[in-house]
């Protein structure tokens, strides 16, 4: 897949992740598709690695929207957090 592939593929498993996740998210729309595209790659890397499926097949979506999903609650975790002075 190419690079504009994987960012709209990415913007695609933002979207759901968010939907699937609603709330408020400290940094946004655009912090939310680069996190998308970021859980994309975490995702389908991490389920090709182990074997659960192949390039190309469908349920590399699902883990594509699993990895977007862990890395958005990590950034709500991160980015949430009150600061100290």
């Amino acid at each position: 897949m190419s690079v504009i592939g994987w960012i709209i593929f990415g913007l695609i498993v933002g979207i759901v992740a968010k939907f699937v996740m609603p709330g408020r998210d400290p940094g946004g729309f655009i912090v939310t598709v680069l996190l998308g595209v970021a859980g994309a790659l975490l995702g389908g890397y991490l389920g090709r690695a182990v074997g659960l499926y192949r390039e190309g097949d469908p349920v590399g979506f699902i883990m594509a929207v699993v990895g977007s999903i862990v890395l958005l609650i990590l950034y709500r975790v991160v980015a949430g957090r009150p600061r100290r002075a």
